[in-house]
């Protein structure tokens, strides 16, 4: 068998959750498996390579902020097969370079376009276990890029995906994936197994387990992924197409912080100023979540939106630079805002999922400030203060039952 293994930043967080993780790894391999090893940098070193450059520079260039951040993952892979070494199995780090993992050039947020497997057949030829430093890659102009936060899973689902994995296991902090955020929500449940639409919903509303893209990436190539601890042997849970168990109303709520909202009122109320707002945001590689446009009065028309939060400003200073183009009277932001969601395949056959939400949020005296749905996940912004209150307000209403 092949197993890709993917340990986040705290299993590798010092000495010895270093050698826990290779006594782990060896297992596999001692059993007679091929094992590649997929590792994000150590505990919280992204946080301070991050704060070392904003001392040097407060508004570094993306390609050195990349060329900074990528040696995170290269400490710890290099140290991963020191500590291998040591325990007496044939290791090697590979870094992006080394085995040619090939990126878009966009700089902090770059995507996979094809990886070269042949270094990494020929190292497991020679039984050594491969570590390999995730969350970057190679551009076309040979520059090292970064996927963004979290990109470390999406490593080890392409590697799975190229190598054809039998197994692809991602280890984090906690048992697998939770119906909440049990640091927020004392009494949220493990989740068995999960299927790819929902993990991938969960994942891109906020929940941190996995990174959205290594979910969209997976679904795409067929990767069957565990979530499980790094800390124990406990199951973890199964990220597949189909689950075996008859689908739960709602299976997780998921809270996302990093969200701001934007809003550009007195517009004129005629066709095409939606297409240039958004167009303009677009060419500028910014996403665009939860849109509202307001019923036209006086000719004119208010148009709100979030996006990230690391966006809101540079979102703002394009749209005011085009004001006249999009007949803007005024364009505003607010960060102090969050959104709540639900998922859930469940939902599709249940009518008033989201009148229930929406009394949940009511008997918690919150208020909701925007709304967005899909076939399985409701959204609503609030105010970012309420935003425990309100997770913890709608699990119980849901998953309590």
């Amino acid at each position: 068998m092949l197993i890709v293994k993917k340990f986040g930043g705290s299993s590798v967080a010092d000495k010895e959750r270093i050698y826990h993780v290779a006594k782990r790894c060896m297992e596999d391999y001692q059993k007679g498996n091929d094992v590649v090893v997929v590792l994000s940098a150590m505990g919280k070193t992204t946080d301070s390579l991050l704060e070392m450059a904003k001392n040097i520079n407060p508004d570094p260039s993306k390609r050195e902020l990349d060329m900074l951040l990528s040696t995170g993952e290269q400490t710890s892979a290099a140290l991963m097969s020191m500590a291998m070494g040591a325990l007496g199995v044939p290791a090697i780090s590979l870094n992006a370079f080394q085995v040619m993992m090939q990126t878009s050039s966009r700089y902090g947020n770059a995507r996979f376009k094809k990886i070269d497997t042949q270094r990494i057949r020929h190292e497991l030829d020679n039984r050594k276990i491969v570590i390999v430093t995730g969350f970057q890659g190679v551009n076309k102009y040979e520059d090292i890029t970064t996927l963004g936060r979290g990109g470390s899973d999406t490593t080890a689902v392409a590697l799975a995906a190229v190598l054809h994995a039998d197994s692809c296991e991602i280890y984090t902090d906690v048992e697998g994936v939770y119906t909440a955020d049990p640091r927020i929500v004392p009494n949220a449940k493990k989740i068995p197994e999960i299927t790819y639409d929902e993990m991938l919903e969960l994942a891109t509303l906020g929940a941190k387990v996995l990174h959205n893209r290594s979910v969209e990436m997976a679904k795409k190539y067929g990767v069957q992924l565990v979530v499980r601890s790094s800390l124990n042997n406990a199951q973890g849970t199964v990220v597949k197409e189909e689950t075996d168990m008859e689908s739960m109303l709602v299976s997780g709520v998921a809270v996302d912080k990093n969200t701001s909202r934007v809003a550009v009122f007195g517009v004129k109320d005629i066709p095409g100023i939606a297409f240039k707002i958004f167009d303009l945001l677009a060419k500028h590689h910014i996403n665009v979540d939860i849109i509202l446009q307001s019923i036209g009065q006086e000719g004119t028309k208010d148009i709100s939106f979030t996006v990230a939060r690391e966006d809101a400003d540079e979102t703002v200073a394009i749209l005011e630079e085009h004001k006249n183009r999009i007949t803007a009277k005024k364009i505003e932001k607010n960060d102090a805002v969050a959104k709540v969601s639900i998922v859930g395949a469940g939902m599709q056959s249940n009518p008033g999922v989201a009148s229930r939400m929406f009394e949940a949020l009511y008997n918690a005296g919150i208020n909701i400030r925007m709304i967005a749905t899909s076939e399985i996940r409701i959204t609503v912004l609030i105010n970012e203060e309420d935003v425990d209150k309100a997770m913890r307000a709608v699990h119980d209403q849901f998953i309590e039952d």
